[in-house]
This record gives structure tokens, C-alpha cells and sequence, in this order.
């Protein structure tokens, strides 16, 4: 496949700007980089919540640091691989996917996540990384009805899950709610992939692909737990910026939690340094067992210098597997982490959960987020062209006249709002004290 169709846009660009000799993945990550959307992402909850205290991790620190390992882990496989140099050509690709790979997340994190999905549950439902899709190909305004217009290989990047609601959404018997403040995330889990209205874009991401890597690219399975059936495959690129995303939330949110007193030394040894003691790997079974004496530091420099060595023994440890079902190149080869790695990968991300996103403390904060969410959506939906802004009521009215999705045009806004507009638009509409909404501009 010539690269110069995945270089395609959905609408054609002729600007002719003065000496720009930018590639074409220079030019999405630029377009990312100064989106409204990725700005939001400073106010919007990583793990702890925006405000407990400054030092902390937002999603754009994550951003940025996600983009950091990741172009670490392309160099690495471009030395490993020199074979695959010419699909691993492009930093500004790699930056691209992982400073967007967030863009789409609402605000309070995974609670309102679950809200909007609950709150869409007969209308296509929500989702983080579908509304990401959403935000890059239709409703960041850098164009006036294809998004941000990026290449193709960076909208196929993108794409952890390339199948729509439709084909993934599987009907569960679920207790009848009574009140918002029963709703349980884990019976509301949304379906991961594309929106059902989006699939047209999806269908043009997937053009160039043989009818064979269609299908196989877009299949899904019913895996055990899960709700709905999911997607068995990336592309290249993709499983790149998953890996970062992964290491940086495995060990950057560990530190964020260290140096908050969230996690103990004795917690590390207990959930994680025992557990690794018997991996197969030598460096594994040394590093873990020795490096949470620097970690629980008291000095900021020895803690710093032990998550750089955790950071470079995961990028250093990732390997290109080849699935020769696929005759695509980019869908053939996808990067993964050595056995023992993945299993120390999974045990520090099972470490996070356990110690940090499940303490009440933090879990308090998301149903609260999840509480304002759901009560803001049940006010605009019940009187959308009297309490929406005026340009998100002209989307409302164009959608209603369609007969489409009015809820969609809904959720859009929602979920566009950062952590703190939305605790103050909240404020405003239910609290008898709450001042102008002149105030909120």
C-alpha cells in the first residue's frame, strides 16, 4: 500500500503557505497540539482529582508524558528493527497519537464516563476513546464539518476498538434505577468502540484495506467479564501509543500516589516487590525487589531517578510481533511487551487500581462527578433550546430537523466541559446560592 494514500485527508487541502515544508503528521500534531480540545485537558482528572493538590498529574501532563515514552519506544524498535525502518518513519506520527489519545475523555475521569454512557444508554451510548474519534474527524472546528481533516494512517492509529456501537453492543439484564445516586458503574460498563454515527468516517479510515484485512480487522469476540463483545486488533502505530499510555499510567500515577502518601513502602513490597521476587526475567526480579527503597524515598532525586529506571526497562523490553493473516503492513506488525514484562506491566497497573482508584476516597470524587454529569444532561435534555448555549442549540435544532441524534449534540457538550465548568455550571443551575452564569464565560 503506497503511503500516499494514507496521507489522504477526507477533505482536500490546496493551502499554500508560505515555505512550509512540514511533513504531513507534523501538520496533525500541530493541529492537536493547539486544538481547544487538548487545552482542556490541563482541567481534567487524570486519577486524583483536579484541586487536591497542584503537584499532580492532569490529563495533559499524562499527554505529554504518554507522547514522551512513546516516541522512546519507536526509537528503540527502529534500532531493533531496522528491517520496519520505513513503518516507523515518523516521530510527529507516534506525538500525534498520544497527545490526542485522550482528547475524548469527559470530565470526573471514569465516572463521568459512566454517567454520559448511562444517560446515552438508548441512544448509542458513550465512550472515551469513540468520542475521541469524534472530536479528531467532526467537532473540533478547524474545519467545518470534518474536525481537525488528519491524515488517514493517524485516524487509523487512533482507533483501539474499529468497530461501531451496532456491531458490539450486547443487551444485558440490568436492576431497574430508581434514582441516579444507585446507579453501579460496573452495570453500566460502555461498549468500546466507534459511535454508530461516526461509522461513514470509519468506513473511509478502512478504504484502502483488501476486503480480507477488512473483516479481520474489525472482528470481535465475547470476552469473559466483559459486557459487550470487543476488537481483537490495532495497527502498529496504535499498539505503540497503547504501551505508552500504559507505562505512563502504570508508573508516573504510581509516583503521583507516592508522593501524596497514598501508597506505602509496605503496600510495595506486600502487592508488588513479592509478587515480582520470582519473575523469569534477572532485571525484573533484582530491580523490584531493591528499587522501593528509592522509590519511598525521602529525597525527591533518588525517587525521580528509580521511575526513570522503571520507565526504561519497559521501553527497552518491546518487541514486533508479525500476524501474516493481514496483508497490510501496518496491521501485520504490531509491538508488544516481552512475557515477563507484560506480567510487571499488569501487576503495577492492578497495584494503581487497588491502592489508589479504589480508595473511597478517590471513589468518592468520581460518584460525585458522576452525580453532576447525569443531573446537568437530565436539565439540557429537558428543555435543550432553552438551557443549551446558542451554538450547541443550533447543532441541537440542525440534528432535531435530521431527525438524528438529538442526545448526541448533548453528550458532545458534556463531555467537552472540563472537571471545574462542570461542577460550576452544576452549581449554578441547582444551587439557590449560585452566582452569574456571566461568571462561567
Amino acid at each position: 500500500m503506497t503511503s500516499a494514500i494514507w496521507h489522504e485527508r477526507r477533505l482536500g487541502e490546496e493551502k499554500l503557505r508560505r515555505n512550509d515544508h512540514r511533513s504531513p503528521y507534523q501538520r496533525d500534531r500541530a493541529r492537536i497540539l493547539h486544538s481547544a480540545a487538548f487545552r482542556r485537558l490541563q482541567a481534567k482528572t487524570q486519577v486524583l482529582g483536579v484541586g487536591m493538590n497542584d503537584f499532580y498529574r492532569t490529563r495533559l501532563t499524562h499527554s505529554l508524558e504518554v507522547s514522551q515514552i512513546g516516541t522512546g519506544i519507536c526509537a528503540q524498535l527502529k534500532q531493533k528493527y531496522p528491517d520496519l525502518h520505513h513503518l516507523l518513519d515518523s516521530m510527529s506520527l507516534i506525538e500525534s497519537l498520544c497527545l490526542a489519545h485522550d482528547i475524548g475523555h469527559p470530565p470526573f475521569g471514569h465516572g463521568g464516563e459512566i454517567a454520559l454512557n448511562y444517560m446515552m444508554r438508548g441512544d448509542g451510548g458513550f465512550e472515551g476513546n469513540g468520542q475521541t474519534f469524534r472530536i479528531l474527524t467532526a467537532l473540533e472546528p478547524y474545519t467545518q464539518h470534518f474536525g481537525m481533516n488528519l491524515t488517514r494512517r493517524t485516524l487509523l492509529g487512533i482507533l483501539k476498538y474499529p468497530a461501531s456501537h451496532a456491531e458490539l453492543y450486547q443487551s444485558q439484564p440490568r436492576p431497574d434505577v430508581d434514582s441516579y445516586r444507585q446507579l453501579k458503574p460496573s452495570q453500566w460498563r460502555p461498549v468500546k468502540g466507534i459511535f454508530d454515527e461516526d461509522k461513514p468516517v470509519l468506513d473511509w479510515v478502512l478504504e484502502p484495506l483488501s476486503i480480507n484485512d477488512r473483516e479481520l480487522f474489525v472482528s470481535a469476540e465475547s470476552v469473559a467479564r466483559e459486557q459487550h463483545r470487543r476488537t481483537r486488533h490495532k495497527s502498529l502505530d496504535c499498539s505503540i501509543m497503547e504501551l505508552a499510555d500504559d507505562t505512563a499510567y502504570a508508573i508516573h500515577d504510581l509516583e503521583d500516589a507516592i508522593v501524596m502518601g497514598i501508597v506505602t513502602q509496605t503496600m510495595w513490597q506486600q502487592d508488588v516487590a513479592n509478587v515480582l521476587a520470582g519473575s523469569q526475567d534477572d532485571w525484573i526480579a533484582k530491580e523490584f525487589s531493591a528499587i522501593g527503597d528509592k522509590l519511598f524515598a525521602l529525597e525527591n532525586h533518588l525517587r525521580k531517578d528509580a521511575i526513570g529506571t522503571l520507565v526504561n526497562g519497559f521501553v527497552t523490553a518491546i518487541l514486533i510481533d508479525e500476524n501474516p493473516n493481514f496483508s497490510e503492513p501496518l496491521l501485520r506488525y504490531n509491538a508488544r511487551l516481552e512475557g515477563p514484562f507484560a506480567e510487571a506491566l499488569h501487576v503495577l497497573k492492578q497495584f494503581v487500581y487497588k491502592r489508589v482508584i479504589r480508595k473511597p476516597e478517590i471513589q468518592m470524587l468520581e460518584y460525585k462527578g458522576q452525580q453532576i454529569v447525569m443531573e446537568l444532561f437530565e436539565a439540557f435534555a429537558s428543555d435543550p433550546e432553552r438551557l443549551l448555549p446558542l451554538n450547541t442549540q443550533e447543532r441541537w435544532q440542525q440534528m432535531a430537523q435530521q431527525q438524528g441524534n438529538c442526545n448526541r449534540v448533548i453528550a458532545d457538550y458534556i463531555s467537552g466541559m472540563t472537571d471545574e465548568f462542570a461542577a460550576r455550571l452544576h452549581q449554578h443551575l441547582f444551587s439557590a446560592k449560585a452566582g452569574s452564569l456571566i461568571d462561567l464565560q
